[in-house]
């Protein structure tokens, strides 16, 4: 953390954030957090993590592959990579200054603001955006119950 309390820039004075998650799938609430997350943030990394308690159907860089392929071509600013560990971790070892999440309601904002605690010990603050409200009430989990195609 910077002096002034906000990440830091690096020499470049460019930020890049993490969005990490397990995108399973990569939904069109994980689309628009990460297309507002590119008005902030100079550079956005869609992070597609393994987390120990879900069980996706593809492995991870099978689910970076389909989160690529989700992404407007023009978003150039936007990269997607897998990883197994911290998300704090992958952030102080490529140089990403913040943590990007998505909440959709209090229940994962409470989930959301243990993650940030133990994260910003680690060096590496979270911003988190809200869901708009049509996309509130979408999930991973939802989408894959449903087995509908996502939205182009």
């Amino acid at each position: 953390m910077g002096v002034d309390g906000l990440p830091p820039a690096g020499n470049s004075g460019r930020v890049r954030a993490v969005y990490p998650g397990s995108f399973d799938p990569f939904t069109p609430g994980h689309l628009d957090v990460v297309g507002r997350a590119r008005a902030l943030f100079d550079e956005v990394v869609v992070l597609v993590a393994v987390n120990g308690s879900k069980h996706p159907g593809v492995d991870e860089e099978q689910r970076a592959a389909a989160v690529r392929a989700g992404l407007p071509a023009g978003w150039t600013s936007v990269t997607v990579a897998a990883w197994r560990g911290l998300t704090a971790a992958y952030c102080l070892r490529h140089g990403a200054g913040v943590i990007v999440r998505g909440v959709r309601n209090t229940t994962d904002l409470q989930t959301e603001c243990r993650l940030a605690a133990m994260n910003q010990s680690l060096g590496v603050p979270t911003v988190f955006l809200p869901a708009q409200p049509e996309l509130a009430a979408m999930s991973s989990t939802v989408v894959r119950t449903l087995g509908k195609p996502l939205p182009r």
